[in-house]
């Protein structure tokens, strides 16, 4: 499993818009500006989170992005599922699970039991991690 660079790109933008001053709309091309991301990824990016409801599109003058939610209220997960859609460690804990091996395998292999706890460890680390515990996290540039 690997987070995709459109996942991390995702956080990064929406930590970005975290910083911002409450009611501040921000341009996908302040945010690829400030955090070197190439603006044409990010603004697809930004159309799924739009969709996915983690942010506001504003249009017209002095429009942009803003977080649907405040900070506290965003996880690294719910950001990783909207983005990555299915964030597995293994296709034998998706929603439609399949056996690396062989589809005999799926449901008697002792593999599965793994990588399914090891799912729930990694989905609980990112779910109780919101753009605000990033905010308190960062460190500053020197």
């Amino acid at each position: 499993m690997q987070v995709t660079r459109a996942g991390e790109y995702a956080i990064i933008g929406l930590l970005y818009l975290a910083q911002q001053p409450e009611g501040r709309t921000v341009m996908v091309e302040e945010i690829s500006d400030a955090e070197k991301v190439p603006g044409s990824f990010l603004a697809k990016i930004f159309q799924v989170l739009a969709r996915g409801k983690l942010v506001v599109s504003h249009r017209g003058a002095g429009g942009g992005f803003s977080l649907a939610r405040p900070a506290t209220e965003i996880s690294l997960l719910q950001i990783l599922n909207c983005v990555e859609r299915e964030f597995a460690l293994q296709k034998c804990v998706t929603e439609e699970p399949s056996c690396v091996v062989s589809t005999e395998r799926l449901g008697s292999c002792v593999l599965c039991g793994v990588f399914a706890e090891a799912q729930r460890r990694v989905n609980e680390v990112f779910a109780d991690t919101t753009l605000a515990d990033l905010i308190t996290r960062a460190v500053p540039v020197s």
